[in-house]
């Protein structure tokens, strides 16, 4: 397992994190263990030869499967996974989890020759079946620490990952991640596919970390992962709450489903401890319905006096904030803070800080509160570059490549930048296509009110027209110029790479360029073809080729491909039509 395995398929990422020993466990005993938890399965063939068969993994992807394995074939967007039962088969799988149509499907294609488990909620039930199989119960360690919320849970990750290490690297001990970015165990990493990966490789993971000797590890929990049941079977040491805003209602349908599914992570049966950022009625909400140890957090700038813990005294520090944490109850202040910008990334590192000071009375971390606070006051463990969130790249003018993709992270965005800059502000945004469209008019008129010059340009289109979704997002800037009366200046720029460079070339050294929405990723996605690009390596070359700095860790970039080019009428290959469009309206305050 290591950083330089990048670009791998899901199928061959499940094989790098599977565990060198699993005790495993007999179909006969998974049965079992399914009928205590009310599953009702029904297994055919019946007989002890079929019951003695063990299982010592399992796999969602045929292409993933190795011997002994548990195939789990679940119903797919497009077909099932019991139709692929002859590449599981034929790639070692010992017996079949699905449904009832899967399980026709497997005896149509083989037989009898396999053990199959039929229930009726496939997804469900591969969490504990692979729990099972792998060893893991609510005490076998790590101690996991989940975030979920719409925004801020890579960043609080990581922070939570930095002050488990801090604490832990002392005593021998590994930290691990799961997340957007990378999924990490001690010092090996590997990029990963998708923010939660799939109840079968999560259990996978716990098995090869408890193999590592990783003692905890900090985990992004998305909606899509709750409602999918990816985190079926995993118990949580503490779970975060970090904010709810509108986002991914294509998937939820209204604000009151994405709550809930958020909300089903912090029942007592998943999660020991829950601490609830309650800056708001979401907040609030989140914390009564939650089950179990219920901490509450204030982070606003007139926190909630009802709160269990306080966000106070917040104070620039370099190019960060400095912040106490107070505890209602106890008295208790701590001093500590963040080199990130933005009053957000104190929420992001106070509610790292509070879900470790949780876990001290809850979990057997093997270190003292009075490590934690000294590692908290002393060692600045939230100190540290997340990529792609307010990662700065340039330092006159400041340049910042964040993640921000809805409108509450946009506004939290543009707030940080307006809080530190002297000049204008140039926003570089676009939408991805095939998610939800109803936040494009809003992210368009969030942004000519809060930034001074908008080049709305493309993000991942997936199989929607561009166009179409620069579209949504210049209907909602163009009527709040129309309405406000804004002298922002709103230009319309595909492709993105001609976005970025105009971004630059009209900054001065001292305005603040932000490029919002892709923060990590390194490709476009246009109808199904990935087209490289990552947004801070532009960035930094289009700096340095018009003689601006560049921040110490800004990306090193290779001679430019583009130095010949007139950026107003030459094409700049990274889309599949080579256009270039640009219009401008609206007034320029530079």
């Amino acid at each position: 397992m290591s950083a330089a395995a990048s670009g791998l398929s899901v199928a061959a990422q499940d094989r790098v994190f599977r565990p060198e020993g699993v005790i495993g466990a007999t179909v006969e005993a998974l049965v079992a263990e399914l009928a205590s938890t009310g599953y009702d399965p029904l297994v055919t063939p019946v007989g002890r030869t079929a019951g003695e068969i063990r299982l010592t993994g399992a796999a969602m992807d045929p292409k993933a499967v190795g011997h002994g394995d548990l195939f789990v074939a679940i119903s797919g967007a497009r077909a099932h996974g019991a139709d692929y039962v002859m590449t599981a088969l034929d790639a070692g799988a010992a017996a079949v989890l699905t449904d009832v149509a899967g399980a026709e499907k497997v005896r149509e294609r083989v037989g009898y020759r396999i053990p199959v488990i039929e229930v009726s909620r496939v997804r469900e039930a591969a969490g504990p079946s692979a729990a099972l199989i792998y060893g893991n119960t609510a005490t076998s360690g790590p101690a996991l620490f989940g975030v979920t919320g719409t925004n801020g849970k890579t960043t609080t990750t990581y922070f939570l990952r930095s002050l488990l290490d801090t604490l832990l690297r002392p005593h021998q001990r590994a930290t691990g991640m799961i997340g957007t970015i990378e999924i990490a165990s001690g010092d090996a990493t590997i990029p990963s596919k998708m923010t939660t990966p799939e109840a079968v490789q999560l259990h996978s993971l716990m098995a090869l970390f408890r193999e590592a000797d990783v003692a905890a590890a900090a985990m992004e929990v998305s909606s899509h992962a709750i409602s999918y049941e990816r985190t079926s079977g995993l118990f949580y040491a503490v779970a975060g709450f970090t904010n709810l805003t509108q986002d991914h209602l294509d998937l939820h349908g209204s604000m009151e489903e994405y709550f809930a599914a958020k909300a089903a992570l912090f029942a007592r049966r998943r999660t020991r401890s829950s601490v609830v950022i309650v800056d708001d009625p979401w907040g609030w909400r989140m914390a009564e319905v939650a089950t179990g140890h219920v901490v509450t957090l204030a982070t606003a700038e007139t926190p909630d006096p009802a709160a269990d813990w306080s966000v106070t005294d917040v104070a620039p520090h370099l190019l960060g904030s400095a912040f106490t944490l107070r505890n209602r109850h106890t008295g208790e202040s701590i001093r500590s803070r963040t080199g990130l910008p933005g009053r957000f990334n104190v929420a992001n590192a106070a509610l790292a800080a509070v879900m470790v000071l949780t876990a001290d009375e809850s979990t057997a971390l093997g270190v003292s509160r009075e490590e934690i606070i000294a590692a908290l006051e002393q060692a600045d463990p939230f100190t540290i570059s997340v990529p792609g969130r307010m990662q700065v790249i340039g330092t006159a003018p400041a340049a910042i490549v964040d993640f921000a993709h809805n409108p509450d992270a946009m506004i939290r965005t543009l707030e940080a930048a307006a809080s530190t800059s002297t000049g204008k502000t140039i926003l570089v945004i676009g939408a991805a296509g095939e998610r939800d469209s109803a936040k494009r008019p809003a992210m368009g008129a969030i942004a000519v009110r809060m930034a001074d010059h908008v080049i709305i340009s493309d993000d991942d289109p997936h199989g929607e027209d561009p166009a179409q979704i620069r579209a949504g997002l210049l209907e909602g800037a163009r009527e709040a110029l129309a309405a406000e009366d804004l002298d922002t200046t709103l230009e319309e720029i595909s492709p993105r790479l001609d976005a970025i460079s105009r971004a630059v070339e009209v900054a001065e050294p001292e305005d603040t360029i932000i490029l919002a929405g892709r923060g990590h990723e390194v490709h476009q996605d246009f109808a199904g073809t990935k087209h490289p690009i990552d947004d801070r390596v532009e960035l930094a070359r289009a700096l340095r080729r018009r003689g601006f700095p560049t921040a110490d860790d800004a990306p090193q970039t290779d001679p430019d491909p583009q130095t010949d080019l007139d950026p107003q009428t030459d094409p700049a290959p990274n889309t599949p039509d080579h256009h270039r469009l640009s219009t401008a309206e609206g007034g320029d305050k530079s």
